[in-house]
């Protein structure tokens, strides 16, 4: 008998087998399996008396609490779709995406509503329903989200899933145009959410700290495959160096997620040396290539077990990961870290991917031919919502462009060199953006680092380096230049350096290159 894929049917297994067991701590509550399906079942049942349906679609814009995890749940096992909102973007683009969307509720925290209010009245949202924060208040007209669930009956009717229909609809960050919409269905979050089970080894013991926002395309996974499981998720309301170092020894943490940029804030905490985590956490890290010497002081600073991870929304998110062999532990520490720093290869249940040049065939394996990473299969989305063309110019006969720029090694592992918007061509030669942050990241002075391409007469573009100092650093610019052209070829050292406080970044930690671009390049083409 057919049984479609849903990873909702994890909550009914995890309920089944694991009743006593603590599912989610969310600062000072704890709820076991059993208490968290029964708030699940009433979000759903108070979902379907305010009139929510099959495919009807559901905006959320919470923090990482458990009513983000209860939303997940409640929200798709009506067969209604979720729209997970990031909640730092601005009133124009939350009004744009709600819009959009179609969304007819819209469940929200207390603390971030203050762009909602902004542009309230021009929303035709049926119901808003806020979730109560101590310390914040709001002059949004709404319901508070624990009487919404208290006047809710019990019942709810059962839908028949089908695993091709939307689960979630989640926007892209519109860095240089409106956010898209990306569909992701019941079965792609499934088969992502399996990818993570099997790659990153998640186990029932497992104590996994969500570090990474939710809305992030789904945790990337972990909020379905946690329950999968029968593993503890821990909440974490924002990313907090300190109490995250805390909540490793207290918590007992085995797992997180998160970008290169939380990487490196948690090895710079001046807690980081003296914690004592015997754990031995795994940690996937996406979103940014990372440097090699990131991921090492990673592994020597804290003891992580750094897994580098590589997707995008538009696939669920993971197409790649970096599998290790026991071979690898002959490398010294340095070769092994490089190892790490790449995407990888395939995952196990998600499809094909492979470096093709401008011709559409496959680069040679010789960690040299540059080409685009394309992908096919199980977890590609099945379209940006309401926009057939854009969808068009994505997916080519089948295949997922993800304008991401790479070689393949002779091994097979892919590695990223640099987003095609970002590679700097520096008088007909190719540099990588990515190649000289990661030389930076070995200069001890240098906490953080992102470089781009800026204008030059002579050579058309030339890199430039924006750099955060380590605490107390008095490097100049003269060192950080020599710095680099004594470790890599002369003309793919920046050209210039520029100090700052901080760089840029998205909510998940993503540095935000175009910000840096637009200072330079304004009143020119190259501006996206």
């Amino acid at each position: 008998m057919f049984s479609p894929l849903t990873p909702l049917d994890w909550k009914r297994r995890a309920i089944k087998y694991y009743p006593q067991k603590t599912a989610v701590i969310d600062a000072e509550k704890e709820f076991t399996y059993l208490e968290f399906g029964q708030r699940v079942d009433k979000l759903s049942a108070a979902l379907y008396e305010a009139g929510i349906n099959p495919k009807d679609h559901v905006a959320v814009m919470l923090p990482n609490t458990h009513y983000m995890l209860e939303c997940f749940y409640g929200i798709g096992q009506l067969g209604a779709v979720m729209v997970p909102l990031n909640y730092r973007l601005s009133a124009g683009d939350l009004e744009y995406i709600i819009r959009h969307s179609d969304a007819k509720m819209l469940i929200v925290d207390e603390e971030f509503c203050k762009p909602i209010e902004e542009i309230a009245d021009n929303l035709s949202l049926e119901k808003i329903v806020i979730v109560q924060v101590s310390g914040h208040k709001t002059s949004l007209k709404g319901v508070f989200y624990e009487d919404f669930l208290e006047h809710a009956g019990n019942d709810f009717p059962e839908v028949e899933i089908d695993e091709n229909q939307l689960l979630t609809l989640n926007y892209t960050s519109g860095t240089t145009s409106k956010p898209k919409g990306v569909m992701l269905t019941h079965r792609s979050n499934y088969l992502n959410a399996a990818n993570v089970l099997y790659h990153l080894n998640v186990i029932h013991d497992d104590v996994y700290l969500h570090t990474l926002p939710m809305f992030h395309a789904n945790g990337w996974g972990t909020v379905w495959a946690i329950t999968a499981a029968g593993g503890t998720h821990v909440c974490l309301r924002k990313v907090d160096p300190p109490l995250i170092l805390e909540l490793f020894e207290t918590k007992n943490i085995s797992l997180l997620c998160g970008a290169p940029t939380v990487v490196n804030m948690l090895v710079n905490d001046p807690k980081a040396k003296d914690v004592k985590i015997s754990t031995s956490p795994r940690m996937a890290t996406a979103g940014a290539p990372p440097a090699a010497a990131l991921i090492q002081k990673a592994q020597e600073i804290l003891g992580l077990n750094m897994i580098h991870v590589y997707g995008l929304t538009e696939t669920s998110p993971f197409i790649l990961y970096c599998e290790w062999n026991n071979g690898f532990n002959l490398k010294t520490l340095d070769e092994q870290a490089t190892i790490k720093a790449r995407q990888g290869i395939e995952l196990a249940f998600n499809g094909e991917t492979k470096v093709v040049g401008q011709d559409g065939q496959e680069v040679a394996w010789n960690g040299k031919e540059l080409g685009e990473i394309v992908t096919r299969g199980n977890v590609v989305m099945a379209g940006y919502y309401k926009d057939p063309e854009t969808t068009s110019a994505a997916i080519k006969d089948g295949w997922f462009h993800t304008g991401d720029l790479a070689v393949t090694h002779p091994d097979g592992y892919i590695e990223i060199q640099d987003r095609a918007k970002d590679l700097i061509i520096s008088g007909g030669e190719n540099i990588s953006s990515t190649e000289v942050e990661g030389v930076l990241y070995k200069h001890p002075d240098v906490r953080e680092a992102a470089v781009i391409a800026i204008p030059d007469e002579k050579w058309g573009e030339v890199p430039k380096a924006i750099i955060v100092k380590q605490p107390g650093a008095m490097v100049k610019e003269g060192e950080i230049i020599e710095f680099c052209r004594s470790n890599m070829a002369h003309f793919k050292a920046p050209k210039a350096v520029e100090f700052v406080e901080a760089l840029p970044k998205t909510a998940t930690g993503k540095l935000q290159k175009y910000r840096l671009r637009e200072m330079y390049w304004r009143g020119t083409k190259k501006v996206n």
